[in-house]
């Protein structure tokens, strides 16, 4: 039996696998990824707003009501994004439901979709945590910082599960099998590779701790905001707002060295794709950076810079996972 024929067979015993058919389920995956970027980018303009408080300590009740009465801007900008949360986790459920019946037990696409369905619910207790604490609107906590940093690990889990669900769901389309290995990476090639997943993670919990620091200590000019970093006086997350843009500098160089190498080593294919986008991605977020801090944080560019950064950790997670499973042309 001829490669051709071998790869037919298996793309044709998966799409058969299970009680719901495979196709539609790529282009699903991939549009659940995108809403729920839509729903961090809600849940920054509550941060950036100050509306965390809207719906008051009641949680999932919004002041004690299931549908707020007369409602405030910022009753509505957060009833809105749990509303949103809410229509999130009911898509996490049909997707985890149709990737556990539509693929077999050791494809990605199905443990993947599991996983999304696990840090689905996670992020909304995190979310429940918080307004149940008090940690939302003008509260500057050294606790409020930790539970940031938690929501922010596991939306990057979140995202990482949805992105990789979406992405090996293709799989069953493409005539490949998806029990494909790559050639071995060395120890410093693992190594590489962690270090900068973990790097980034490191980057995003500083940015959402500066994020908070703008928020509720705006700059009147770039003079005086510069000034109050390196008060001695200043609140904790003044003086932290230095971190992020020397971490994120750094870490950037750091992607764009591995990022270029495997560009230059692939000449055609998704890795080659995924390694272009990551160096256009991290240009594109450095100079996002720069103007945000040049400018005094306008929300727009927040919420860009946060779409990027999104953008960013998705398509490295994506770069990774390919670059672990498949052989460098």
């Amino acid at each position: 039996m001829s490669g051709a024929t071998i790869a037919h067979g298996e793309s044709a015993h998966d799409e058969t696998t299970g009680s719901l058919p495979t196709r539609g389920f790529p282009a699903y995956a991939w549009s659940i990824l995108i809403y729920n970027l839509a729903v961090i980018l809600w849940g920054a303009l509550v941060r950036a707003t100050g509306s965390g408080a809207g719906c008051g300590g009641s949680w999932p009740l919004c002041n004690g009501d299931v549908l707020p009465l007369n409602p405030q801007i910022a009753t509505m900008i957060e009833f809105v994004h749990r509303a949103m949360s809410g229509v999130a986790l009911v898509t996490a459920v049909i997707l985890a439901v149709w990737g556990w019946k539509a693929y077999p037990a050791k494809h990605p696409a199905r443990r993947w979709a599991m996983l999304s369905l696990v840090f689905m619910l996670t992020e909304a207790l995190i979310g429940a945590a918080l307004v149940l604490l008090g940690h939302v609107a003008r509260n500057e906590s050294v606790g409020r910082v930790f539970s940031l940093s938690a929501h922010l690990i596991n939306t990057f889990l979140l995202l990482a599960s949805l992105a990789l669900t979406a992405w090996w769901s293709r799989r069953s389309f493409e005539g490949r099998s998806y029990e494909d290995r790559p050639e071995k990476l060395t120890r410093q090639g693992w190594g590489q590779l962690a270090i900068g997943i973990i790097a980034m993670v490191l980057v995003a919990m500083a940015g959402v701790i500066t994020a908070l620091g703008d928020t509720l200590f705006p700059a009147h000019s770039l003079t005086e905001g510069i000034a109050e970093d390196f008060a001695a006086t200043a609140n904790f997350l003044i003086r932290l707002r230095v971190i992020h843009p020397a971490l994120a500098v750094t870490v950037a160089i750091y992607l764009a060295v591995i990022a270029l190498r495997q560009f230059r080593a692939t000449h055609a294919g998704a890795l080659k794709t995924l390694s272009a986008t990551l160096l256009v991605l991290l240009g594109a977020q450095v100079v996002m950076g720069t103007l945000t801090f040049l400018l005094k944080a306008p929300l727009a560019m927040q919420l860009a810079h946060l779409l990027i950064a999104d953008g960013l950790w998705i398509t490295l997670v994506l770069f990774t996972s390919e670059r672990l499973r498949r052989t460098t042309n």
